[in-house]
């Protein structure tokens, strides 16, 4: 800071504002955690200066001997760390690593299946707006309007309907666990790649919280900043004779050099990843968001699917007299971040939706456990009664001050 202070004053305020405001408030968006320092120091190392385009041992530039090291040792570790034949550690993030497998094993234009954006999916996984809506066929599976579940009976018919070539599975906003040897039963079926998308719970997989993707998946695809607490990057594991094809697909398919800093610092998280330490934090994560769901509930919240296997949990703010934008824009304004959500079948539109998203991993990284939820719990209700009342959040503000700072960041 010191450095930056010196030639930037501006942004070195900025970014110490933004280090203040993530240690003062509770941090509960689910896709959002805090990276561990070594993580950051690689991140800004002298990494950043060299341009790689290839893959270690096999560069179009010269210069590469450490980054080649680097780069084999991050390989090495996810592979290891995830039980998988192969794994390209070069995307950019997860949207890119998702693009990267269409372009590895499809053509333009080729039939895919993919989880409904407004059942809980992925934007990349087929939606209209995403590039993987107007330049592929899609079929979208959702869930069963009576639990709010994934429907694999339903799902299995669009399959055998539909006859993709290519499924998807995985979710940004549903918080139960998800069926993978179901859905590789299905891809088998049809004769179709499944790729399991397991960005949001990819540390939960590694400490068996939630079903591990492999063997069911021929194709995995993660971001590196949720769970696993790495830098912003993607990984993508696969079969071992699908991985010249990814390699291509990403470099030089979609991308030119990697950002070497950030292979490295992905090399730091999934060593961090592969502890018992890292076990333990994954339990606490489901633990806390389970208590949460709890206190939640025992508030009188409506919650979708009605509790959480996984990191986060759905408020329906219909029996509520606010929209999720409203509660969520409260909430911050009590010192409590989240983000408003579309909830299944909602009748609001994505701009201000009936639904709030609220997740467990960036408090668990900073000690909190199940009584602290609780705690939270009652903030949110207090919140959701007293949206519209300033002195009702500025009193919340204040005791989650308290809370934050026997949880120093």
């Amino acid at each position: 800071m010191d450095q930056i202070s010196r030639v930037d004053p501006e942004i070195a305020q900025l970014i110490a504002a933004e280090t203040k405001r993530q240690g003062a408030v509770l941090r509960m968006i689910p896709s959002e955690n805090y990276a561990s320092p070594a993580v950051l120091a690689a991140t800004g190392s002298v990494l950043a200066n060299k341009y790689s385009e290839g893959y270690p041992f096999a560069r179009y530039y010269q210069g590469q001997p450490y980054i080649d090291k680097v780069e084999a040792l991050a390989i090495s570790r996810a592979k290891d760390l995830f039980g998988a034949e192969y794994a390209n550690v070069q995307p950019y993030s997860g949207s890119p690593a998702n693009m990267a497998v269409y372009f590895a094993v499809l053509q333009p234009g080729d039939k895919v299946m993919g989880m409904d954006l407004a059942a809980g999916g992925h934007l990349t996984h087929g939606s209209k707006v995403s590039f993987s809506g107007r330049f592929y066929q899609v079929a979208q599976y959702g869930l069963n309007r009576e639990t709010g579940l994934l429907d694999y009976d339903r799902m299995r018919e669009i399959a055998k309907e539909y006859q993709p070539k290519l499924i998807f599975a995985g979710a940004s906003s549903y918080p139960r666990a998800i069926d993978f040897a179901i859905m590789g039963e299905v891809a088998r079926e049809v004769g179709a790649y499944l790729v399991t998308d397991i960005s949001h719970i990819s540390g939960l997989c590694l400490s068996g919280d939630h079903p591990h993707p492999l063997p069911h998946a021929d194709l995995v695809t993660t971001t590196t900043h949720k769970m696993l607490r790495g830098p912003r990057g993607g990984l993508i594991l696969c079969r071992k004779d699908l991985g010249p094809s990814i390699d291509k697909a990403v470099f030089p398919g979609l991308q030119g050099g990697p950002h070497n800093n950030t292979t490295a610092a992905i090399a730091v998280a999934l060593k961090e990843a592969a502890t018992p330490e890292f076990a333990d934090y994954c339990h606490q994560v489901v633990k806390n968001a389970g208590a949460l769901a709890q206190g939640l509930l025992e508030r009188g919240f409506k919650l979708v699917t009605g509790g959480t296997d996984n990191h986060l949990v759905l408020i329906d703010c219909q029996p509520l007299d606010c929209s999720g934008k409203d509660l969520a824009g409260a909430l911050e304004k009590a010192g409590i971040v989240a983000n408003a959500n579309k909830i299944p079948f909602d009748p609001r539109p994505a701009q201000d939706p009936s639904g709030v998203r609220l997740g467990t991993p960036a408090l668990t990284t900073r000690g909190m456990q199940e009584e602290d939820m609780v705690e939270i719990a009652e903030f949110i209700g207090q919140v959701a009664r007293g949206w519209q009342d300033q002195a009702v959040l500025d009193k919340v503000f204040g005791a989650v001050g308290e809370l934050c700072r026997r949880y120093p960041l």
